[in-house]
Order: C-alpha cells, then structure tokens, then sequence
C-alpha cells in the first residue's frame, strides 16, 4: 500500500476536520521547569514507531499530562515490524474509543508521526464534549521541535537505543523533564553522561523499566534469616530474543522508503546505506543501535536486585556465547562478529564483598540458555519455566518468576515453617491509574522530590548492562576498574564504551 492511497485517509481523519484548538500553559512557576499544579504538564512524544503508540495506551489517559507534539523521522506507516497484524491497530482503536479508527490499513504496521499526531488528537477529541481537537504539532527532527516548542515542560523518549542518550541530554540542557525508555544509552559513557547531566540540570527525570520491577521483600527477608545460608550466585534468565539476528552485515541498498529520513534516523552513528534489517523491532540486534536482551528485559527484572543486594560495579565480566561459520570459497571459518548481538549467551558478572554482603556472583542467560535444573527443583518434579530467577546460597536455593514474582524455596519441603507469600498479581491497570513511580516524578515536575525511578539512581544497571554488551562485543572476560572507567586487560575493549559520533551528533553539539 502507497503511502498517499488509503494510509492518506487514514491519517486525515478526525484531525483534518477538527477545529484548532492548543493548551498553552500558564508560565512555569518556582523555578526552572517547575510546572505549576494548576498546569498540565504539556509533553512531546520522541519515538512513535510501535513501541511508541503502544505506550499511548498509558500516557494519554494521565490527566495530568497534555501531549502537545510527536516527532519521528518516519512520516508514514510504511516498513513497521511487531508481534502481530492488527493487535497494535486494534490498541490504537480501543485506546481513541473509535472502532473504525484506520478503516482501511489493516494488515499494515501502525507507526509513523502522521499516525501518532492522529492517534493524540482523536484521543482529546473523543474527550471533549464538541468531539473535536487539533492541538498536536508534528516534527521529524527533535531538534527543531525543542527549538520551536517554547512552552515544552517534558518530553517521553521512545526512539531506537542508540538515540536515547543524545535526545535526553538536548532534553534536559534546555530544561525539559525526561521521561524514556530503557537503556539510558547503549554506551557506557554516553550513559554516565547522561545521569551527570540530570543531576546537574536538576530536572525531574523518570526511567521507564522502575515502574515494573518487583520487589525484593521477602527473597531479602529468608536471605536475612538463614534460609539458603550465604548468597553465592543470582541467576536470570529470559526467552529474549523474540527478534531476528543477524549474522552478517545487509549488502543490498534498497531504496529509503518515502518518508523516512534516515540522516535523522542514523543520529550519532556513522553513516552507511539504508536497510530495513537495521531499523524499527530488530535495532536491538545491534550493537551500533540496540543495547541486546539485558537491556531490553533485564532493566525490568534485575534493577530491584541491584538495589537489595547494594550491587555496584562488577570487577569481571564474562561471556560464553554462540557464533556463526560460513564459507570462504571452500573452507569453513568462523564470522568475526563484532556488529550484532549473538543468538544465545552466559554471561557472569562478578560483585565484589560491599559491606556486611559477601562477593556475588550474578548471572545472565538468553537465547534458550539456563542453569542445569538443580536437585531440589527436581525433587519436586518440575522443570525451570522460560523466564525466571534463582537465587543460590550455600546451604539452599530461592526460586522466583522473572520478575521476582511468587518466590519460593525449594525444594518445597523447605517451606515448612516459613510463610508463603501470595502469587503475585500482575493485573492490567485501568486505563488512566498512574504508577506510584510515574506520580512521584509528576510531582517532581511540580517542584517535589525526584522518583524512585529517576536516571539519578539508575547507575549501577546501567553501568553492568553496557559493560555486558562490550564483553560479548570482544568475546573475551574483561577487568574492569570502576574507578578509571576502563577495562584493564583488552585494551581494545575501551573503544566500546563510547561511541565515535558523527560530526554535528556529539554530546556537545546537540
């Protein structure tokens, strides 16, 4: 389907014909960025491929917040990729209240900034007694949006990973709120930045995954009281990835779609042909683009851990991982792979005694990859699910979901004596209910204190994932010295933990 057939009308809708209306707020009181809490907080979203109008579902509804502007390098909705044909089309419709929403586009991937523009519009207009609005404003460049949008408070940042780190600081250097997903940045430094800039700016800042992770209450509980004696080892493992992989680098130069500037796309990165293979679900695959599984899932899972067990920096990481061979004329070799994520891997992070803690040994599996079913879960029966967690002690074991969800002991005669706790209920919010963590930094917005989920306590992960993905990139176990920030025995590796930015994309210049 060409973009100007029925897509046109698809995006003309409501917003064609709605009259003019904007939400201008009152000037900021108390403060650089402060919003008044008579004031809407007035945001833009940065990101509106799938993942982007996904999260509309539980932006738009929040009252305290107006979205006044998208902004996407990709106009139309043309070469998105998902889980499903219409499960994100048939969100859209339920989230708008309108079932013919997009007549005419289905089997299509919703994405796009024409499509988020009408997605936020027909949201308020459905909303307002008069049934119309126009109030959203679209850019392809975040730059020309945070130039032209004078009374911007915030922004939500839902790009690809390699563009995080860059969109958050412009963000924040002219006094904006952040919102975004995970990682920070995909860069170990570029992340460090990143958290520098926040607490220096002093903006409210809100990371994304903080409002799903578990809690480490009761695992914390029997580990304080002897029940697996000292923790030795924690172990995650998730069914990531659920994308392709690739392992070679695209060699055809199809033509950009229409629509797409993929200069803007690109961002940081240096420059090379266009290829669908790199862009919208599989960016993640990446190393240039994405941040790979721990930082897709494991922000979600590992974050509250990381804050129980007082995990700072690793001292080594290493990595065991899968490969791919090929033919050079008629003998096989091995592919030097150092530009895409593998297709499984082990990686151990090794944490160092802190305080009353001994050393820890943390780790991650993906790909298919998990520990051997131990003796005790054997005991019961039972086999490991596809995503879960375990915690090893010297004297027992804790078994949790993925999440830290319904821990148990095993085997299961090891309860006895120990209350179990109810399974965890992992319900859909009503539309419209905000996360405590995503009120705490509305009200920091408003001059409060800053969010649990804020970048300003968001180091340590983000530190361990980057580090993560620079092991696996080397295929080596690196020494890392937190200190210096620098990897002690590849040297080489260093390299990695920045990025060489495109003239006119460094830190500096955004």
């Amino acid at each position: 389907m060409r973009p100007d057939m029925n897509r046109r009308k698809f995006l003309g809708g409501a917003a064609a014909s709605a009259a003019a209306f904007t939400i201008v707020p009152r000037h900021v009181l108390g403060g650089l960025g402060t919003v008044a809490p008579s004031d809407k907080i007035t945001m833009a979203v940065i990101g509106t491929g799938t993942q982007g109008l996904r999260e509309m579902a539980s932006l738009l509804p929040i009252p305290e917040i107006q979205v006044v502007a998208v902004c996407d390098p990709s106009q139309y909705a043309v070469g998105y990729r998902d889980w499903s044909a219409d499960g994100l089309l048939n969100d859209l419709r339920r989230l708008v209240g309108k079932s013919d929403w997009g007549a005419g586009t289905e089997g299509t991937i919703p994405g796009g900034r024409d499509v988020g523009k009408d997605a936020v519009e027909t949201y308020y207009a459905n909303k307002r007694p008069g049934g119309s609005f126009k109030g959203c404003s679209s850019y392809a460049d975040f730059r020309e949006l945070l130039d032209k949008e004078k009374d911007l408070n915030a922004v939500k940042i839902m790009t690809p990973d390699h563009l995080h780190g860059i969109v958050s600081l412009a963000a924040m250097k002219k006094g904006k709120h952040v919102m975004l997903h995970k990682p920070i940045a995909n860069r170990l430094k570029e992340a460090k930045l990143v958290i520098d800039t926040a607490r220096q700016r002093g903006v409210a800042t809100y990371f994304l995954p903080w409002g799903a992770n578990g809690s480490m209450d009761q695992v914390m509980a029997w580990i304080k009281d002897g029940a697996i004696g000292t923790l030795r080892e924690v172990h995650n493992w998730t069914n990531r990835p659920v994308w392709p992989q690739y392992a070679t680098i695209p060699t055809r130069t199809p033509a950009v779609p229409k629509g797409f500037n993929w200069d803007l796309w690109l961002g940081p990165e240096r420059e090379r042909p266009y290829h669908p293979n790199y862009t919208h679900m599989v960016f993640r695959g990446w190393y240039d683009f994405g941040g790979g599984t721990l930082a897709d899932m494991g922000h979600y899972s590992l974050w509250t851990v990381f804050n129980a067990l007082n995990l700072q920096a690793p001292t080594s990481i290493e990595p065991m991982l899968s490969h791919n061979c090929t033919f050079k004329g008629d003998v096989s070799t091995t592919v030097r792979n150092d530009f895409s994520f593998p297709t499984a891997s082990v990686v151990c992070f090794k944490f160092p005694a802190r305080g009353a803690r001994p050393a820890v040994d943390l780790f991650w599996y993906d790909g298919g990859m998990r520990p051997a079913t131990p003796e005790e879960l054997e005991a019961d029966g039972k086999e490991f699910p596809a995503e879960a967690m375990m915690f090893v002690g010297d004297k027992g074991k804790i078994l949790a979901g993925f999440h830290v969800e319904s821990p148990r002991l095993i085997p299961e005669k090891r309860m006895q004596g120990y209350q179990a706790p109810a399974p965890a209920a992992r319900r859909q919010r009503e539309r419209g209910e905000v996360p405590s963590g995503l009120r705490q930094w509305i009200a920091a917005c408003r001059g409060g204190e800053q969010s649990p989920g804020s970048f300003l306590n968001a180091w340590p992960i983000s530190e361990a994932i980057n580090l993560w993905a620079v092991a696996l990139r080397t295929g080596r176990k690196l020494q890392y010295d937190a200190e210096n920030t620098k990897i002690t025995n590849v040297p080489e590796a260093d390299k990695y933990l920045s990025r060489e930015y495109r003239k006119g994309w460094e830190p500096e210049s955004v």
